[in-house]
């Protein structure tokens, strides 16, 4: 048997987050599992003890390994793992694991039922700050407004892929996200919009799923700036479209 699930995990400047034993959360999760597995660290070119810390953690853990990128946004980081995933399906899923990765087990029988994508859908933003609340609402009238996506969430850090999406989504728009618009951790919350303005627009069978969440408290995103390079991205999504790329 192949691979079932690769878990993709980007990190940067993640020794908080590492100390607090999301890891371990992860492994004894699938450690229960009765398919096979793997994990992809992608680290970001972190700048603390990040790398040094995940191969200390990963020692011992079947399938899991460390994959060093140098600093060039998540968007870049997420790519780089679900190019090199072997997984039949690919998640990717946030450090902090403020969706535990328990929850795939919602995404596995949208897959069975012929979906190539699955994304998560926030009820709620508990715990989180209002003012990351105010953006959330003002990114999805923009977002609505501009691309006329339909979905409830697109920022939501727990999305998954089959071998096809992926294989048809990001090779063709890896090379727009290598750069970092903001420096630090570089969010790159236009990245998501893409994505699933690309795989609605190449027609492929998209789920939204309902999960849980929970605002973490190690958050990088940083309100202003990042919210700023996503409206920048969505009207280059849309040239995009108008020129052609997307078809």
């Amino acid at each position: 048997m192949g691979v079932k699930l690769s878990v993709i995990i980007p990190g940067y400047n993640e020794e908080k987050n590492l100390k607090k034993g999301v890891l371990d959360e992860v492994y004894n999760y699938l450690k229960g599992v009765d398919y096979e597995y793997e994990v992809l660290i992608v680290d970001d070119g972190s700048k603390d003890r990040t790398r040094e810390i995940v191969k200390e953690q990963i020692k011992g853990k079947k399938g899991f390994r460390l994959i060093e990128n140098p600093h060039g946004g998540k968007a870049n980081t997420v790519i780089t793992g679900l190019l090199l995933a072997e997984g039949e399906i690919a998640l990717f899923t946030d450090m902090d694991q403020a969706t535990p990765l328990p929850e795939i087990e919602k995404f596995l029988p949208k897959f069975e039922e012929g979906a190539d994508v699955v994304i998560g859908k926030r009820s709620g933003r508990k715990g989180a700050p209002l003012s990351r609340q105010i953006a959330a609402w003002g990114f999805a009238f923009l977002r609505n407004l501009i691309l006329g996506l339909p979905f409830k969430d697109t920022q939501c850090g727990f999305k998954a892929f089959n071998k096809l999406a992926r294989e048809a989504i990001f090779p063709k728009i890896k090379d727009d996200w290598g750069v970092v618009h903001t420096g630090g951790g570089a969010v790159n919350a236009g990245f998501d919009v893409e994505v699933l303005f690309f795989a609605k627009k190449l027609k492929f069978n998209i789920k939204e799923v309902e999960v849980e969440w929970l605002h973490p408290g190690t958050s990088q995103v940083r309100v202003i700036k990042d919210s700023l390079a996503a409206i920048y991205d969505m009207f280059r999504i849309r040239l995009n479209d108008i020129s052609g790329k997307y078809n």
